[in-house]
Parts: structure tokens; C-alpha cells; sequence
């Protein structure tokens, strides 16, 4: 049986990766939400819906 520190480098190795791979999909959900909601904004322009159109747009300042 192998016995491992709770601090060993290899432990820190993997939760970094974790870490970095989390972050790296966070950013890309809220890089595609952003690309959404580009879309429909400029859907919504086109529709000349203004109702949409301001909630939409919050919705991507609180994201951006």
C-alpha cells in the first residue's frame, strides 16, 4: 500500500488541473451565453421588440 502526504505534489498536480479545467469551462459557458445573447438581441432589434430587447441587454452587462 502506498502511502501519500495530504500535501504531496501530486495532489497539488491534479487539483490544479481541476482548477485550470473548471475555469477554462466556465469561461467557455459564459463566452457561448454571451454569443446567444448577442444573437438574440439582434433578434430582437429586428423584431423591434423592446421588451426583449432591454432584458436581454441587462442580461449580458451582468455577464460581460
Amino acid at each position: 500500500m502506498e502511502k501519500r502526504l495530504l500535501n504531496s505534489p501530486q495532489q497539488t498536480d491534479e487539483n490544479n488541473d481541476s482548477v485550470i479545467a473548471e475555469m477554462f469551462l466556465n469561461h467557455a459557458l459564459i463566452e457561448f451565453r454571451r454569443e446567444v445573447l448577442r444573437k438574440e438581441i439582434d433578434l430582437s432589434l429586428q423584431e423591434r421588440n423592446k421588451e426583449a430587447f432591454l432584458k436581454l441587454s441587462e442580461e449580458l452587462k451582468k455577464i460581460s
